[in-house]
């Protein structure tokens, strides 16, 4: 087992973090939650409620994060006493479709472990490459990539997003701003572009000789613009895979050390 005196940073929000945190600190590696982003449900709009009242219309129903899965969750509890039938339902990795199948009792369709970015894995399954004329609904945060929706719709479907909650970004305290520009962490564990973007901008030189896991290959070429060096790419974002990949990267970059 691979032991640092430095911690491992990671910027997951959430409830989620904590199943992070535990692998991280299984592999022998103490862990320092940034808190730079926080999850808010959004109060339902006379038109949240109105898709919402009519999911059964939809034939696909895909769902971008376990927050999302959550969110969409509590609502078919509000709005629906039995779950809508002959609704297929999707998530963009292994991580969301446990929360949605397990909330629901449904099946949930999903890339496989390991299948790289999220939104591109989900596209390739067979059953989203049909959907000419087939009603799809996109249950989101605010913002985000736009990548399903442009997709889908030139695939012929007819698609309506649904936003479900909101992401805030919050400056990091003050030793988190110390540790982003001086370098003092073993590994920095970044899942979405907006986390990149938003951390980028208080990370010195140092950092960005640090490792730095990312969880898909666009990440990868995103952390290259900024100028990190060190870059490993998860197969996805679930906690055992980020967490076997700070192990593996930071016993390369200790041997690469003089």
């Amino acid at each position: 087992m691979t032991t640092s005196a430095l911690p491992v940073l990671i910027a997951r929000p959430g409830t989620r973090a904590q199943a992070l945190v535990d692998i991280i600190e299984r592999q022998g590696f103490s862990v320092q939650h940034l808190n730079v982003m926080t999850l808010e449900p959004l109060e339902p709009t006379a038109k949240m409620r109105g898709v919402l009242y009519d999911l059964d219309m939809y034939a696909h129903v895909i769902c971008t994060s376990p927050f999302a899965a959550q969110c969409l969750a509590d609502s078919i509890e509000t709005y629906w006493p039995q779950l809508p039938i002959g609704v297929a339902f999707y998530a963009t990795g292994i991580s969301t479709a446990e929360v949605l199948g397990g909330r629901l009792g449904v099946r949930v369709h999903c890339p496989a472990p390991g299948s790289g970015s999220a939104s591109e894995a989900l596209l390739s399954l067979g059953r989203l490459r049909e959907v000419d004329a087939a009603q799809v609904l996109i249950v989101s945060g605010e913002g985000g990539r736009d990548l399903l929706r442009t997709t889908l719709e030139s695939r012929g479907a007819t698609v309506t997003t649904l936003p479900l909650y909101r992401r805030r970004l919050h400056a990091p305290d003050d030793e988190g701003l110390m540790q982003l520009q001086h370098g003092g962490f073993a590994a920095l564990i970044v899942t979405s572009a907006e986390q990149l973007d938003h951390l980028a901008q208080w990370c010195g030189a140092p950092a960005k000789r640090r490792v730095l896991i990312v969880s898909s290959q666009r990440l990868a070429t995103l952390a290259q613009t900024y100028g990190f060096s060190r870059i490993s790419i998860a197969g996805d974002a679930t906690p055992a895979t980020l967490g076997a990949t700070v192990a593996s990267a930071c016993s390369k970059a200790a041997s690469a050390s003089p």
